[in-house]
């Protein structure tokens, strides 16, 4: 038996100080995890639960140098694409109905990620009771950095989240004003469907959410998590 075409390839990111890859399986990402950022956004952090919406593995990008910035073709279709700087957690064993207190063993690793956003074209679809997915789960809309494992820096809980275009710091925060802290996130995600070794859960983004322009260069830090740097063309 033979595929009729060729099958995609599969996208791995680096882990740091090995030569291997971390496959991707798919990718969850949390909406308005952040207070101040739910409040930017219109929403009222003290009454929603965690929403999550999804984009492709081939959307990844990967970009974990930054003196170095991964060159990115400006996104059609959009006048308004929008940066979201976020943790992002790796799955290394997946499960159900995982418990809070369990699920720190499911993660293999972290890394910084941004969560690119076509904004025009996300909040039309909004308006108009549709999907997001064009807004969201575009071509090359999930730059991640190099993935640390959690058995080399553990499960951080706090730390800086930041956020710098083209020099200007933009987003700043610290990852302990997560609502949803990782734990209760794939506790509640694994509710919903079953997580698979390969996953990722991009966590959401602190307030500062803003425009990119073609010539911007975007670097984005997580305490112990690394750097994910890209610059639009």
């Amino acid at each position: 038996m033979a595929y009729v075409v060729p099958p995609p390839p599969t996208v791995g990111v680096p882990i740091v100080g090995t030569s291997d890859l971390f496959p991707v399986r798919r990718i969850y990402c949390v909406g308005r995890n952040y207070a101040a950022h739910a409040r930017e956004m219109g929403g009222d952090p003290d009454r929603e639960p965690p929403f999550f919406f999804a984009k492709p593995s081939d959307a990844i990008v990967v970009a974990g140098d930054a003196n170095n910035p991964v060159r990115i073709p400006y996104p059609p279709a959009t006048k308004n694409l929008h940066h979201e700087m976020e943790l992002v957690v790796a799955i290394g064993t997946g499960g159900a109905g995982i418990s809070v207190e369990k699920a720190l063993e499911h993660v293999y690793g972290y890394a910084a990620g941004l969560d690119m956003t076509r904004r025009d074209l996300q909040n039309a679809a909004r308006d108009k009771g549709r999907p997001w997915d064009m807004g969201k789960g575009f071509d090359q809309s999930a730059p991640i950095g190099h993935i640390y494992r959690a058995a080399q820096i553990g499960h951080p809980a706090a730390g800086e989240i930041k956020l710098d275009v083209s020099g200007k710091t933009k987003q700043h925060a610290d990852l302990k004003e997560l609502i949803w802290s990782v734990p209760e996130t794939i506790a509640y995600l694994s509710g919903l469907v079953t997580l698979g070794p390969g996953d990722l859960i991009y966590t959401g983004t602190p307030e500062g959410v803003g425009p990119v322009v073609a010539g911007d260069t975007l670097i984005g830090t997580v305490q112990a998590c690394g750097v994910v740097a890209v610059a639009y063309v």
